[in-house]
């Protein structure tokens, strides 16, 4: 019995575990050269004000109008709802105003925000609850409150490589947890977007 002639591949369409681990490397890598926008995380700083702040028993004074100033952030997403929505850490420093006395608290939450940012699509919507820790408080108040955060922004992904911005607006309202008072604000807000 003549043994059977040795099959040889013709052309690229080799086969095999070879050749699959080859073609899926190079899809991986071709994805993530072409992708636009945040392939597993992204990093928001913003800057932003108090433009319309009201604080009712906050200090001596039942009602203050204008009490809120400059705030900083960093907004860091750590979770994602594929094709629905993203779940961000966000954190922001906030000074205030009340008469003489200047305090600043530390706002800790997490934020759901939809659509998700790999949709790539600008306009997104959020809320958010956690907890506020002020740092310099009025005599004889709460130095914890319950931040609540309501929140729409336009984002652009990767403008110039890694980095895009965004413009955000909405309320912030606070409760003072150990003590009579609170705070309805509305902000803008804007910065700079890092994809990594």
């Amino acid at each position: 019995v003549r043994p059977l002639p040795e099959v040889q591949s013709v052309g690229p369409h080799r086969t095999g575990k070879r050749a699959a681990d080859k073609y899926i490397q190079s899809t991986r890598g071709a994805s993530r050269e072409t992708a636009s926008g945040p392939r597993d995380h992204y990093m928001a700083v913003s800057l932003g004000y108090a433009v319309d702040s009201t604080a009712y028993e906050w200090g001596d004074d039942a009602k203050v109008e204008d009490v809120g100033r400059v705030a900083a952030g960093v907004s860091y997403r750590v979770g994602e709802w594929a094709n629905s929505m993203d779940l961000l850490f966000r954190a922001d420093f906030q000074s205030y105003t009340i008469g003489e006395d200047k305090p600043m608290k530390l706002s800790l939450m997490p934020v759901i925000a939809f659509p998700d940012s790999n949709s790539q699509f600008p306009l997104y919507f959020g809320a958010g609850a956690g907890v506020g820790v002020f740092f310099k408080q009025i005599d004889d108040e709460s130095a914890l409150s319950l931040d609540l955060q309501l929140l729409v922004g336009v984002r652009f992904f990767e403008l110039v490589e890694s980095t895009g911005f965004f413009v955000e607006t909405g309320l912030k309202n606070h409760l003072h947890l150990l003590s009579d008072g609170q705070v309805n604000a509305v902000y803008f807000s804007g910065g700079a977007i890092f994809t990594f």
